[in-house]
């Protein structure tokens, strides 16, 4: 946005792997384990880049902090904007 001349707009796309809450702490170092090892894949890597993304994987835990505050900065903006589910 900033390149097409929007200084003030923040949007950042993310993307994350959720499980049903109760999950095993075990199962889900296990899931972001292969998950991060996939990334990490070159051709996984390439293709990501390719559609206009900038790889990065994360904890379980950063992935939690992200939605704790994404969602409610989002919330706000939607509210403000007045905009509605059809």
């Amino acid at each position: 946005m900033r390149e097409a001349g929007f200084t003030d707009v923040e949007c950042n796309v993310w993307l994350g792997i959720l499980v049903p809450a109760g999950t095993p702490k075990d199962i889900i170092a296990l899931l972001n384990q292969e998950i991060v090892r996939a990334d990490a894949l070159p051709d996984v890597q390439d293709h990501l880049v390719a559609l206009g993304f900038e790889p990065t994987a994360a904890t379980p835990e950063e992935l939690a902090v992200l939605i704790k505050t994404e969602v409610p900065k989002w919330a706000n903006v939607i509210r403000a904007a007045g905009i509605k589910a059809n």
